[in-house]
Order: structure tokens, then sequence, then C-alpha cells
């Protein structure tokens, strides 16, 4: 089985890589353009694996992407490239335009051509998973979940992008035929999280006691998912989702930034105890523009047409996350000193 993977060098990516090189046996090819958040480290693990190759490449570069379906000749791709990170989008929209659209719109032409040319056998087992997130749904109020059906309503430059991308890959697939299926997940977490993120900023900030950072009053809601069970939940997928379908992965697990970050501080304070509690390090600042007050996703298709489950629950995930932050300084001390020192982002110039 030969699956193709773009941003396979970043954070939900590279989860998938070790997933489907070491657990499922597959050939991979792993496209990445290696921006701030591309990080060969998190595959370290793989990166001498017979079944694993890499190519640095645009997906916005079509001949690129064209030259790498027509060498490696995929089965599947399974497409995750993509700029994700909200705050950044908020002073830097262009990237997220030029990537998550444009840069989709590549892939699904690319595909096109190279699915039209298969014989009928492959072309009939072609698949492609267009993996996006549960941001395009917009927020939520005190009660319901995010179904398949929801209607769009975006409210970042972020999620607008992430909701252009997902009618692009809607649209390839009824009007072309191409075997398009796509996913929307909830917040992921885990190993190899780019430390500008909450929960990974949370941890390293905690470890070398400086402030801990939350967006308003902290009352803002999310629905986590440990990464490792969105990695088997994308392989389920892709392989036995109907096609021209999309399948929601949440993992149930709902918390409000502020419970987020004391129970990160609590773990702190029993692992790496001091004279004071981690809590006092807690800063409440400004809150993000746009910021939606809450997400959650509902994964009963997912669960009961493809029988997937979440493994970990947030108890277990966020302590074998925090553990891990602990244990591989190796990975993250370098983007800390040299990408990513913990600054705010996102942040709007008064006019």
């Amino acid at each position: 089985m030969r699956v193709l993977v773009t941003g396979g060098a970043g954070f939900i990516g590279s989860a998938l890589v070790r997933y489907l090189v070491s657990e499922v046996g597959a050939d991979v090819l792993n496209i990445d353009k290696l921006t701030y958040a591309g990080n060969l480290a998190s595959l370290k693990a793989i990166e001498n694996a017979p079944n694993y190759r890499f190519l640095k490449a645009d997906i916005c570069d079509r001949s690129a992407v064209s030259s790498a379906f027509e060498e490696f000749r995929p089965d599947y791709v399974m497409h995750l490239a993509a700029e994700s990170h909200v705050d950044r989008s908020i002073t830097g929209a262009a990237d997220f335009i030029e990537t998550n659209i444009n840069g989709t719109f590549s892939m699904l032409e690319a595909a096109r051509q190279y699915w039209q040319g298969l014989p009928a056998d492959e072309k009939a087992a072609f698949r492609m998973l267009h993996v996006s997130t549960d941001e395009v749904y917009g927020s939520l109020g005190e009660d319901g979940l995010f179904a398949e059906t929801t209607p769009y309503d975006p409210s970042s430059p972020y999620s607008a992008s992430k909701a252009a991308s997902d009618h692009l890959a809607t649209a390839w697939e009824r009007t072309y035929g191409l075997p398009v299926i796509i996913s929307n997940c909830s917040n992921n977490y885990g190993p190899f999280h780019f430390p500008e993120k909450l929960i990974p900023l949370i941890i390293l900030n905690a470890l070398e006691r400086k402030p801990l950072p939350v967006y308003g009053s902290g009352s803002n809601i999310r629905d986590w998912l440990y990464v490792d069970d969105h990695a088997r939940a994308l392989w389920l997928i892709v392989q036995r989702g109907r096609l021209g379908e999309k399948y929601n992965v949440g993992g149930r697990n709902e918390r409000r930034n502020i419970d987020v970050v004391q129970r990160v501080c609590a773990i702190m304070d029993e692992v790496r105890p001091g004279r004071a509690p981690h809590s006092d390090l807690i800063s409440y600042v400004t809150d993000r523009p746009g910021h939606d007050a809450r997400y959650a996703i509902d994964a009963t298709k997912l669960e009961t047409e493809l029988g997937w489950k979440a493994l970990e629950n947030f108890d277990s995930g966020i302590r074998k996350t925090v553990d891990w932050y602990l244990e591989n300084a190796w990975w993250w001390q370098p983007l800390r000193e040299g990408v990513y020192s913990g600054e705010r982002l996102g942040v709007l110039k008064k006019v």
C-alpha cells in the first residue's frame, strides 16, 4: 500500500506518518515544505525505515506535486499540509489563503490528473482524504455538538481558509467524481506539538517558571483529541469511509481552557514541585479577536460506521503529554531557542 501524505513533518502529520510506517507497514511518501512548524526531528524514529521517503516541496508547486504523483504512484492520498495557527492568521492571513486554499486546489488537480490516467482497477481503488478542522463550523452555544451536517460559519482567517478548502474538495468530488473524503477534527494534543499551541506552551512555560497566558477569562471550551487516536481515525477513514462524505473526529473531552491549564499545573506540581504551586503563574491576557466560545464534536458517525473509538481520555492523554515534554527536551529546546520562545502572537495594532 502506497500512501502520499502532505504536511507529514507537522504535528498531526508526523503522528500519522509514524503510525503508517511503524504500525501499518505502508510505503509512505511525505511531502512537506518545512515551514516553521515542520520539523523532521519529529520523524527521527522512522527516518531510516525502508518504507519511508521524504520530499521537500510546496503543495502550491503544481509541477513538483504532479511529478511526485507520477513517480510514487500512490494508492491513497492523505492531505494534511496547512497553515494552522489561528493567532498567526490574524496578522498574516496571506499565507493561509495561499497554502490552505491554493495549495488544496493544486493537490486536487494533481490528484485528478493522476487518477484519470490510472488503469481501471487502480482507478477504482484510489482514494483521497482531505483533513480539516472543526473550526469551520464556528462557535457553539452552551448546548449541542458539531455534526457533519452543521452549516459552516468560520470566524478567523484560518477557519475561513479551511472552510474554503473543504468546499473545493466537495466540489471536486461532485463535479469530477474524484474519490475524496473529508474529515473535521477537534483540538489535537500530544507529543511533538509545536510550542506555540496552548498545551505545550503551558507545559514548557510552567517548567521554566514563566507566566502561563490564558486568553480572556479562560472560559472558552474545546473538545480535546489525543493525536495518536486521530492518526488511527484518519487511516480508517481513508480506507473505509464513504466517498463524498464527511467524518467528524472528536475525543468527547470538553474542557474550559482554564481547566486545561489548571490540570497541567496540578501534574507539574506532582512531578516538578516547587515552593509555590504552578497555578500562581497563571496570567490572564486580552482575549483573541473573534475567539469562538465553544467547540464540541459529535463523532457518532465515525464510531458507528467505522468502529473507531478514542483510546485516551483527557486525564490519561494529558499526563502522557506532560511526561513526554519533560523527557524530550532534545526535541523542543531548539524550537524554544531558535524558532518560537513563547511570545504572544496575533495581536492587532491599535488604529
